[in-house]
């Protein structure tokens, strides 16, 4: 069990970039996967990107070489660090936690979720 908060979230133009953290409580957030996903007003939640205990990460097409993912086990916290932002990415986004340690791309694979930070890319 782990408990996750985003932040970093805003209002920016097209082009700028945006770092989001998610610190999370919980003795095991070191063995857990941490992912990132987003949801549009009407849409689906999708993945974005996640990093496995491992280490390795994972990013979904539309982000990749923009988005980059990292971890800091000491401060229990994620990263979703967001370069060359576009209108596109436009969503709430929100950081989850796996305790299989894997790094799927499955939003189900997640066991806790944090409440989303909304994150605005204007043209």
């Amino acid at each position: 069990q782990v408990q996750l908060v985003e932040s970093g979230g805003g209002l920016v133009q097209a082009g700028a970039s945006l770092r989001l953290s998610c610190a999370a409580s919980g003795r095991t957030f070191r063995n857990y996967a941490m992912g990132w996903f987003r949801q549009a007003p009407g849409k689906e939640r999708t993945f974005v990107a996640t990093i496995a205990w491992s280490g390795a990460s994972y990013y979904a097409d539309s982000v990749k070489g923009r988005f980059t993912v990292s971890r800091n086990n000491a401060l229990k916290t994620a990263y979703l660090q967001m370069n060359n932002l576009k209108p596109e990415d436009t969503a709430v986004y929100y950081c989850a936690a796996q305790r299989s340690g894997a790094g799927g791309r499955r939003s189900d694979e997640y066991e806790n979720w944090g409440q989303g930070t909304q994150v605005t890319v204007s043209s």
